[in-house]
C-alpha cells in the first residue's frame, strides 16, 4: 500500500512538474527544434519561398562545393574570427588589469570603459561608419594631422576587414568585466609568496595570473570565435548588406541572409546555415578536447 502511494504520488509530482514547465517546453519544441528540423529538411530542396520546396537530394550541397562565393565568405569569416578574437581577449585583458587596481573613483573608469559594450549594435555601427569615413572621419582627420597615412578603412578591401576588427575591439567591456571578477577571486598570499621568492611582475604574471585566468580566458575564447562565425550585424549595416567593397566583408552570415530573403533560395540558404552549424560545432569540440592542457580549474591536481 505504501508502495503505491508512494507511486501516486511521484506521478503527481512527474504531472505538476511537466505543466509548470510545458510553456518552456512548447516554446522550445516549436521555436527550436521544429524551426532546426524543418532547416535541414529544407537544406535538401529547391525552395524559392514563394513556391512548395521541391526535394532536390543533395543538389544544394553539390552546389556549395563550386561555389567560389560561398569560400571568400568563409575566408572572410576565418579572417575576422581569427584576429578579432584574440584581440578582444588581449584588449579586455589588459583593462581588467588596469581597472583592478585600488585607485581612488575605479568606478567611474570601470563604467566608462563598460559603456560601449551595451550601445545597441545599430546606432554603434553608424557611428563608427562615421568615425571611419575615409574623408572627414574622426580617425582619419587625427591621423592628417599627425601626418600618418590615413586609410581608406570601409572604402578600401584591404582595410575593411581590420576597420571591423577594430570596431569589435571597442565592445570588449562584457568581456573586461569577465576577467576583472576573475582576476579578484585570484589569491593573493600566492602572490605574496612569489613576491617573497623574488618573482617579478611578468613572473608572477606568468605562472599566477594567467593560470588562474585560464578558465575565463577559455570561455571568452569558444564564445568569441562563436559570436565571430556568426557575425552579421555590424556589417550588414556599414555596407548596407551588399558586403562590400569587392567582398571584402561578405561574411558567412551575409552571404546565408542574401540568399535566403534576396535571392529567394532558401533551401540554398538552410544549407549554408548547416554547414556554418558543423563548422562551429566542430571547432568547439576540438576546443574542449584540448582545454585540458592550458585549462586549470582551482582545485585540481
Amino acid at each position: 500500500m505504501a508502495k503505491k502511494a508512494k507511486s501516486t504520488t511521484e506521478k503527481r509530482n512527474l504531472r505538476n512538474g511537466l505543466l509548470f514547465c510545458s510553456p518552456v517546453l512548447i516554446g522550445l519544441a516549436a521555436l527550436t527544434l521544429y524551426p532546426m528540423l524543418a532547416s535541414l529538411y529544407y537544406s535538401f530542396c529547391n525552395y524559392p519561398m514563394l513556391k512548395p520546396p521541391v526535394w532536390v537530394g543533395a543538389t544544394n550541397y553539390r552546389t556549395l562545393i563550386h561555389d567560389p562565393v560561398f569560400y571568400k565568405s568563409l575566408a572572410n569569416t576565418a579572417y575576422f574570427a581569427v584576429f578579432a578574437t584574440p584581440a578582444g581577449m588581449l584588449t579586455a585583458f589588459l583593462l581588467a588589469l588596469l581597472l583592478n587596481q585600488k585607485v581612488k573613483g575605479m568606478a567611474v573608469f570601470r563604467t566608462m570603459f563598460f559603456v560601449p559594450s551595451i550601445v545597441p549594435t545599430v546606432a554603434g555601427s553608424v557611428l563608427w561608419l562615421w568615425l571611419l569615413n575615409s574623408d572627414y572621419g574622426l580617425i582619419n582627420t587625427i591621423l592628417r594631422l599627425a601626418h600618418l597615412p590615413a586609410p581608406g578603412w570601409m572604402n578600401s578591401p584591404a582595410w575593411s576587414k581590420p576597420a571591423l576588427i577594430l570596431m569589435s575591439v571597442w565592445g570588449v567591456g562584457g568581456w573586461m568585466l569577465i576577467y576583472l571578477a576573475g582576476l579578484q577571486d585570484v589569491p593573493v598570499d600566492l602572490y605574496e609568496a612569489a613576491e617573497i621568492d623574488g618573482a617579478g611582475p611578468v613572473q608572477r604574471m606568468l605562472h599566477i595570473t594567467i593560470p588562474f585566468m585560464s578558465p575565463h580566458l577559455f570561455f571568452t575564447l569558444v564564445m568569441g570565435f562563436i559570436g565571430a562565425a556568426q557575425y552579421f550585424t555590424q556589417a550588414f549595416v556599414m555596407t548596407n548588406g551588399q558586403g562590400g567593397p569587392v567582398d571584402s566583408t561578405r561574411f558567412f552570415s551575409i552571404y546565408l541572409f542574401q540568399n535566403a530573403f534576396m535571392y529567394w533560395k532558401m533551401g540554398y540558404a538552410c544549407a549554408l546555415a548547416w554547414i556554418l552549424f558543423t563548422l562551429i560545432l566542430l571547432f568547439t569540440l576540438l576546443l574542449f578536447k584540448t582545454s585540458a592542457r592550458y585549462v586549470y580549474y582551482g582545485g585540481e591536481r
